[in-house]
């Protein structure tokens, strides 16, 4: 028989480095197999390749926990804005469940069920009916016995509260990340405040994930570090954030990006930025350490490397990667091996070759929130008089 693998808990509570893995639909979308705009997840069950070998080249970075492709895979979601699907969300759940635990089977894995925000919740539904959407996914969670929850991908801490209330009753450990920024969530709650309701609620594990950069994500985390220690409560911090520069966002982030989400390739930071970024997120204490939108294999084994003397071994993937640029030592060019030292590529200030681009942009702002008639959702697709009004209203902003 295999060893029993440590549990999240266990690992945390030791003091040991977590590694997350990347961002799927953004990966997966450039791969043709996400639609964007829905982000939904049905390539779990229509292309388990895709999303197999995606979750082997996370684990070969260095990644230990394989969470499931399931954002945004609930049936709610699924069925938003015309969006027409032969699985439902039962059924997508399960192969990505199955896709994690083959991988992580692979290697000293976990695999995390990952809730995320419901259309339901911005269309005003009641908590009942909010939660009995968590529910649902919940259920396929235990039937294929993942290791511990996440609830994740929240505007509103709210909703999370919710989703952390519902992924409790199963006795598994339960981590909670917001995709809020240093301003806090959507409503105006403050991220030390949403971290501490988090916690009363009965999450373990607290943080941020997507909408901002890792340095403005790592902020927040010890924003929320700070007040629920303030308040005498316990938890551990997570951080997975976008691999995209995002100094110019509000609080809303990257989705108000004017680039978003096809024109956000020149915002992408190097592994560089990722060495710095791993360093940051450990010495502000977060030690479960990963990555969402934007975020490739080569970023996390780059996390993966940046902490190898705290974890105590480098990734199957530096196999092909010289620290810092050692491996252009072999290069033909002498100018290319000139540059095979930490100091060039710390120092590196990186052109995006756009001549006339801008270094930032205008966020929109359009300041709708749960509740805004804008925002209610819908089973129809969106009619082309709907899409004549956000339009004309877009150019306003």
């Amino acid at each position: 028989m295999a060893p029993v693998k440590k549990g999240i808990l266990e690992r945390l509570n030791a003091g040991e480095v977590v590694i997350g893995d990347g961002g799927f639909v953004f990966a997966l979308e450039k791969r043709g197999y996400v639609k964007a705009g829905p982000w939904t997840p049905e390539a779990a069950a229509e292309h388990p390749e895709a999303v197999r070998q995606l979750h082997r080249e996370f684990l070969r970075a260095g990644a230990n926990v394989m969470q499931t492709f399931t954002f945004y895979a609930s049936d709610d979601k699924l069925e938003n804005r015309g969006q027409s699907l032969k699985l439902t969300g039962a059924q997508i759940n399960e192969a990505a469940c199955d896709l994690a635990r083959e991988v992580a089977n692979e290697g000293d894995a976990l695999v995390a069920g990952g809730v995320s925000q419901t259309p339901s919740y911005l269309s005003c539904k009641s908590e009942t009916e909010v939660k009995a959407i968590f529910k649902k996914q919940l259920d396929v969670f235990i039937k294929k016995n993942v290791d511990f929850l996440i609830a994740e991908y929240f505007e509103h801490v709210e909703e999370a509260v919710w989703a952390v209330e519902v992924l409790k009753g199963t006795g598994k450990p339960v981590a909670a990340s917001l995709c809020i920024g240093p301003e806090g969530d959507m409503h105006g709650v403050s991220a030390g405040e949403c971290a501490i309701r988090l916690v009363k609620a009965g999450a373990q594990i607290v943080g941020v994930n997507c909408h901002f950069d890792p340095l403005t994500c790592v902020k927040a985390v010890k924003m929320m570090k700070e007040a629920v220690e303030k308040a005498g409560l316990k938890a551990h911090y997570m951080v997975q954030p976008l691999a995209f520069h995002t100094p110019d966002c509000n609080c809303q982030g990257f989705i108000d990006l004017p680039e978003f989400p096809f024109g956000l390739e020149p915002r992408i930071l190097t592994r560089w930025d990722m060495h710095k970024y791993a360093r940051e997120a450990y010495n502000a204490g977060i030690y479960f350490i990963g990555g969402c939108c934007g975020f490739e294999p080569y970023h996390i084994r780059a996390v993966a490397e940046e902490l190898a003397v705290e974890r105590g071994m480098v990734p199957p993937g530096s196999q092909k990667h010289g620290m810092w640029g050692a491996g252009l030592e072999m290069h033909t060019k002498p100018w290319v091996r000139a540059r095979a030292r930490r100091d060039y590529w710390e120092n590196l200030k990186p052109a995006s070759g756009r001549p006339q681009c801008p270094s930032m942009s205008a966020p929109d702002s359009w300041g709708v929130t749960k509740g805004h008639s804008s925002l209610m959702q819908q089973k129809e697709a969106t009619t082309q008089q709907q899409l004549k009004d956000l339009f004309e209203r877009s150019k306003t902003h």
